[in-house]
């Protein structure tokens, strides 16, 4: 059995990882990385990029098929094969292979490949031939897709976000279980490249957006295009020449369909629970397993921090990359751990429309005294492009007019949600920001004639 003695360990290469080993190997080299499984992130491998890289195939789809609009007669066809080798080629030769020469720059005696697990506490194995014992060590060991027991009937047919990148061809069908980001980005795009697609939630929500006329509005925009039951339970699973789906909606009906494929989006688990944290002389909560402070990113009273999807809270790329940092420099300083300085919350949703979240949350909010401005996504630019789906809710403070959050659904959200962002983290006034310069025609002209009318509402 092979011992190493150092004064950090990080499990994970992640996205967290790295921003936590970019900290701590610039103040000493008694570290080791401890990665389960092959190197790229979360984000380059199996979320983010190659999402995105599929949502682009699918646009261009839609595009076709929608510019007879715009006075543009065309014809398309959507070769599967072709979208997804060029989604892996695209994938592997630059987003995984840009982390992958990070990850090489890192000298050997600092990585370790295997899964590890606490024997002790400061005393890891991984695998069965190594331990590492550390004196401080950051859990950044990500997150898997959760695939329920229904499903197990059908599993040889069932897809995640970890495996759905890797087939070969578009599938004919595909059930599409779950009504959070990844299901909505996926089942949107498959069906724009031609797949025939249903989706399924649990709850009746839908995305992220929190303000039941927000929530309303997206369930009406999103089901014109997508086939879509919000809400009820998968009861039954089987297999017969496709995955059939026995599905109960709340009103107590009942929709049974076959499918070639059966894509699972209802979550992630953390990867925390493999680590046997209770080895490690963590004392777990009764009501939430182990809990950590999400101010500090520590296991109180032990010299072990979390970050990135492992805690289950901000699965995002930037937060991840802080998170890792944060984790890193109360490390370094442990036992004198402080409370992290977090950026203004931002989550956006490629869909079309996007959904954007900045800042609080109506959710959040509601309580407080706070005036709305509201107005739906037809400004002259929107217009002109045919995307007028939509609405946007910008949430001031009643007595100073400061920016507090935002609600958007709309096209190209991203974009005005990037600068309510910039607004909210310097503390701006709707008035303050109505003083910059807007040009016409442009998205950014609903921005200004939202907080025109929360103005007016004050």
């Amino acid at each position: 059995m092979k011992t190493i003695d150092v004064e950090y360990a990080i499990i994970g290469a992640g996205t967290a990882g790295l921003g936590a080993y970019s900290r701590i190997s610039r103040n000493t080299d008694s570290l080791v990385m401890i990665q389960d499984g092959p190197y790229g992130t979360t984000c380059a491998r199996v979320g983010c990029m190659p999402s995105k890289l599929l949502i682009t195939a699918a646009e261009h789809a839609h595009h076709i098929e929608t510019s007879e609009f715009f006075g543009v007669n065309s014809q398309g066809s959507v070769d599967g094969g072709k979208v997804l080798e060029r989604l892996r080629r695209e994938r592997d030769h630059r987003f995984v292979a840009r982390n992958l020469e990070y990850v090489e720059k890192i000298p050997e005696h600092q990585k370790i490949e295997g899964r590890a697990r606490f024997i002790a506490p400061g005393h890891l194995r991984v695998g069965e031939d190594v331990e590492v014992k550390a004196k401080k060590i950051i859990l950044a060991c990500g997150s898997r897709p959760e695939v329920g027991e229904v499903f197990e009937p059908v599993l040889s047919r069932v897809l995640t976000s970890d495996t759905v990148f890797e087939i070969t061809d578009l599938p004919r069908s595909v059930a599409v279980i779950g009504l959070g980001v990844i299901a909505l980005e996926l089942g949107q795009a498959l069906h724009r490249l031609g797949v025939d697609t249903t989706l399924y939630g649990r709850s009746g929500r839908i995305g992220g957006l929190t303000h039941p006329d927000m929530q309303q509005e997206t369930l009406k925009i999103l089901s014109k295009e997508l086939e879509i039951y919000p809400s009820g339970t998968v009861e039954k699973t089987w297999e017969n020449e496709g995955a059939w789906i026995q599905y109960q909606q709340s009103n107590g009906e009942r929709v049974t369909k076959v499918f070639d494929k059966v894509l699972v989006a209802t979550g992630r688990v953390s990867n925390v629970d493999r680590l046997d944290l209770g080895a490690a002389g963590v004392d777990p909560d009764p009501y939430d397993g182990f809990s950590f402070d999400p101010k500090t990113l520590s296991y109180p009273g032990h010299p072990i921090f979390i970050a990135g999807d492992a805690t289950d809270v901000l699965p995002v790329w930037h937060e991840a990359f802080d998170e890792g940092r944060i984790a890193a420099d109360n490390a370094l300083n442990y036992p004198h751990a402080v409370d992290a300085k977090r950026r203004t919350p931002l989550m956006i949703y490629f869909t079309d429309p996007q959904m954007a979240i900045v800042g609080q949350t109506y959710q959040e909010l509601q309580n407080q005294e706070i005036i709305v401005g509201e107005l739906p996504f037809d400004s002259p630019r929107h217009i002109v492009w045919n995307k007028v789906d939509g609405r946007i809710q910008v949430y001031l403070d009643a007595i100073s007019g400061k920016i507090l959050g935002a609600e958007l659904l709309g096209y190209q959200a991203e974009h005005l949600a990037h600068i309510l962002a910039l607004a909210i983290t310097h503390g701006m006034t709707a008035a303050q920001v109505l003083e910059m310069p807007i040009y016409h025609p442009s998205a950014e002209e609903l921005l200004r004639d939202v907080l025109l009318n929360a103005e007016r509402n004050r």
